[in-house]
């Protein structure tokens, strides 16, 4: 039995110590926003955030998690995180999501970066290229993904 603290809340995962951290939030708590793309760590789409920092939880065991705060897509969505709620508007505003398979990780990765910054700093676009570099989107959707970061710092500033 392995102890998770996922989007503030305990959960008990009946696996082996080494499953990892996605498919223990898929299979097993039923949070299914966080995907599963290569499964090697290189795409991004299945970044959640663990102490407040991204992570592949595709290739990161449930063990690595013990003791750790985990955040999923799912709680930057529900409004009670200013910096989620402004990076899923900025998100819409600029109609990032084309296919949409990459943008739970995308969102994670954005959401972790502006977290990072010092309160009203706004990024350059190189500060935000290299933020995001982890993350690849097929559909091409870098521009407006900028674009989105950008508008969200300035929203947060």
């Amino acid at each position: 039995m392995t102890t998770l603290q996922v989007n503030g809340r305990t959960h008990s995962v009946d696996a082996d110590p080494g499953t990892p951290i996605l498919w223990a939030l898929r299979d097993t708590l039923g949070l299914t926003g966080t995907k599963f793309g290569c499964g090697a760590a290189l795409c991004g789409a299945c970044t959640v955030l663990m102490d407040g920092q991204p992570i592949r939880s595709c290739v990161t065991p449930i063990s690595a998690a013990e003791g750790k705060r985990i955040t999923t897509i799912e709680a930057t969505a529900d409004g009670s995180d200013p910096v989620g709620s402004a990076v899923h508007a900025a998100w819409v505003k600029h109609d990032v999501a084309q296919c949409g398979y990459c943008q739970s990780g995308q969102i994670m990765s954005a959401t972790a970066f502006l977290k990072s910054l010092p309160r009203g700093a706004q990024p350059t676009v190189a500060d935000i290229d290299a933020a995001m570099a982890g993350n690849l989107c097929r559909c091409g959707t870098y521009a407006r993904i900028r674009a989105a970061v950008a508008d969200a710092a300035r929203a947060l500033a």
